[in-house]
């Protein structure tokens, strides 16, 4: 196993510039010079990605920036000691002792345990000192390997010895457990279970904590939670099998609390063990869900994430669905609509219909893509229940959206009807019901009652309406043509190239996958939908590298030719995060040309009436692709505007010398 540092991978008492940013991208750059990962944008954005979502720094004078990455070839931990030091949010000041933690993103458990390792080690004060002291790069890699061969501690989930009984008059302390666990589950998850252990054992209580990292994860022993007084969630995403801790009072903070106050929430356990007012996670675990959303985030950020994760476990009913049902058309032709089932039924691999076997074959893959396809709406509405109510709110989600199908309510009423069965169960989820109900909480009383809710008002009050309205939307569609219809590709094409894969991208592909099962030969307004969105996020990877590598590579980077050379196959596959590395680098020039050319592809292909029956897959779904020639055109044109755009802002949209005040004697170029 080679080693996670080297000399040429530790930069000591240099001036790193003034912006966490710098640091970040400083040693980025040592990781890829050393030929342990292959892109220092990519690298950087993956690690500026994480540091968006919870500052890295530490008390101490101390930051810990890290990620997964597909950019890194090996796990690698790089160190800077930056003169001056560099502000990452820790409540104490600025950092001195940065260190850079980049794991592949399938890294093995050996090499992701020698990493969690050693992100423990930089919560000890010695080595932390040794670190800060030590004269040269070659210093620092001999202690960081000697921090990796100790013997390791006695892990923090083994089970705890039986606690001696209290003297006479002596007040029991509480066992408390806990969980941590960040999104990268490298760094953050084990300093956090470290920094409580030893804040527990400093104020007298015993502690066990789960750690639910990239390493793997050793569940807490079932009667060490049921002895525990209380329960802390250290964590930034949602905590496995919540519903263990049913009951239990808890305490919930981000991981990087955990780290930063760790005597506190240590104090709040103990205080909450002793009130029989505090809060509990719900039967279903849900309470302690609902705590994980930052406590600004507001019902419609709430909205967006329960909707977008319907939407992201139905894409796979969607994306299998359509495809089967475009080979079942290229198999037995568009009339295989009207006798599949009958075909398959009466037919075998052996005994084909006529003797042709391309009719079986396409009759097969129609019904399986037909029954995929009709997964949709209850998949929707079951997994934006799950967001908002967790495993309970699966059952009555997928019910009532297979109520709204019944009632012809379409993908409208599979949104409605998850929200309904997801507060349906949410809400039940949170009733104090008698100790020996709990367990019947989870997987009979709320599945029951968020049922009954949900579908009951879908069919008795909301089902027709929705219907009504579905059909009406579908009218709407059905009659686009001409300039309506281009007007709505400008629009989606507009919301495609905006942010390349975030939420009005999401928006956008989200609408156009829900819809895409009401599409059929006589109604092929939602197909032309999806063809549109699809060509639309296709121009963005594309225009960049037409850019980079034919039109006008001098005006780019050795880098973003590189770049340019990837966004090729990126952007004929329909993955717009080909453009991000460009988008990160130069956003004023890049987003406007994005908007633009995708736009134009938007409107070509919903002009030309261009279809899509797969929801992904770019040129190498063609066999999916109804006029697939226009489609190529649309793309091309689309990513030829974009790169003609960027071209032309990188030419002349350069902002003007900004001069320094009197007393300064130097003018800054400063360009966007």
């Amino acid at each position: 196993m080679s080693s996670l540092i080297t000399p040429q991978l530790v930069v000591l008492d240099a001036d790193l510039g003034s912006e966490r940013s710098d640091v970040i991208r400083a040693l980025a750059q040592r990781v890829v010079d050393a030929g342990r990962a292959t892109d220092v944008e990519a690298l950087y954005a993956d690690a500026w990605a994480r540091e968006q979502k919870t500052d890295t720094g530490i008390p101490g004078g101390i930051a810990i920036p890290h990620c997964r990455s597909t950019a890194v070839l090996e796990p690698t931990f790089a160190m800077a000691r930056p003169n001056p030091a560099i502000d990452f949010g820790a409540p104490d000041g600025p950092a001195d002792l940065i260190f850079l933690i980049a794991a592949p993103d399938g890294a093995d458990q050996a090499h992701l345990k020698l990493l969690s390792k050693l992100a423990r080690s930089l919560i000890k004060p010695d080595f932390v000192e040794a670190l800060r002291n030590a004269p040269t790069p070659e210093d620092i890699v001999t202690l960081v390997e000697g921090a990796l061969s100790d013997e390791p501690a006695p892990t923090a989930t083994a089970a705890p010895a039986a606690p001696a009984a209290p003297a006479a008059g002596e007040k029991v302390r509480p066992t408390l457990v806990a969980v941590t666990a960040c999104p990268t589950g490298i760094a953050h998850t084990y300093m956090a279970a470290d920094a409580l252990v030893a804040a527990a054992e400093r104020a007298g209580y015993n502690l066990q904590v789960e750690t639910q990292g990239s390493s793997g994860a050793k569940p807490l022993d079932p009667a060490v939670i049921a002895a525990a007084g209380a329960v802390i969630f250290a964590v930034d995403v949602d905590v496995r099998d919540k519903g263990r801790f049913a009951g239990k009072p808890v305490i919930q903070s981000p991981v990087k609390r955990g780290i930063d106050a760790p005597d506190a929430m240590i104090a709040e356990a103990v205080a909450a063990a002793g009130d029989p007012n505090a809060r509990t996670v719900g039967a279903s675990g849900q309470e302690a869900a609902a705590q994980t959303d930052t406590a600004d985030e507001h019902f419609g950020k709430k909205l967006q994430r329960w909707l977008l994760t319907g939407v992201s476990y139905m894409i796979p009913f969607v994306a299998g669905g359509g495809l089967l049902i475009a080979l079942g058309f290229l198999f037995g032709g568009y009339r295989i609509t009207d006798n599949a089932a009958t075909i398959v039924l009466e037919n075998t691999l052996l005994n084909p219909p006529d003797g042709n076997l391309f009719t079986y074959l396409g009759a097969v893959f129609f019904i399986i893509g037909s029954t995929s396809m009709g997964f949709l709406v209850p998949a929707l509405a079951g997994y934006i229940a799950y967001a908002i109510a967790d495993r309970p709110g699966i059952a009555p989600g997928f019910t009532v959206g297979a109520v709204a199908v019944l009632m012809n309510a379409g993908f409208i009423g599979g949104l409605v009807g998850g929200l309904l069965a997801g507060g349906a169960a949410y809400a039940i989820g949170r009733l104090q019901v008698p100790r020996f109900l709990r367990g019947l909480m989870p997987v009979v009383i709320i599945p029951l009652f968020a049922s009954i809710i949900a579908s009951g008002l879908m069919l008795l009050l909301l089902g027709g309406p929705i219907a009504l309205l579905m059909t009406g939307l579908s009218d709407w569609l059905s009659s686009l043509t001409g300039a309506s219809a281009v007007l709505l590709g400008i629009i989606l094409g507009a919301m495609m190239g905006f942010d390349l894969g975030g939420p009005v991208n999401k928006v956008a592909y989200a609408f156009a996958v829900a819809g895409l099962g009401a599409g059929s030969l006589d109604n092929q307004a939602p197909w032309m939908i999806m063809a549109a969105v699809m060509g639309a996020g296709m121009v963005a990877p594309l225009g960049m590298a037409m850019a980079s590598t034919l039109l006008a590579r001098k005006q780019f980077s050795p880098l973003e030719r590189n770049n340019g050379a990837s966004a090729w196959l990126l952007g004929l596959s329909f993955i717009s995060e080909g453009a991000i590395p460009f988008a990160a680098a130069d956003p004023l020039r890049v987003i406007p040309a994005s908007l633009v050319g995708s736009s134009v592809a938007g409107a070509i292909i919903m002009g030309a009436g261009v279809t899509s029956q797969a929801p992904h897959g770019g040129v190498f779904v063609f066999f999916a692709i109804g006029n697939f020639g226009m489609f190529l055109v649309a793309v091309l044109l689309g990513a030829l505007v974009t790169a003609l755009v960027l071209i032309a802002l990188k030419r002349w949209a350069v902002k003007k010398p900004v001069v320094e005040p009197a007393d300064q004697t130097t003018a800054v170029p400063v360009t966007v």
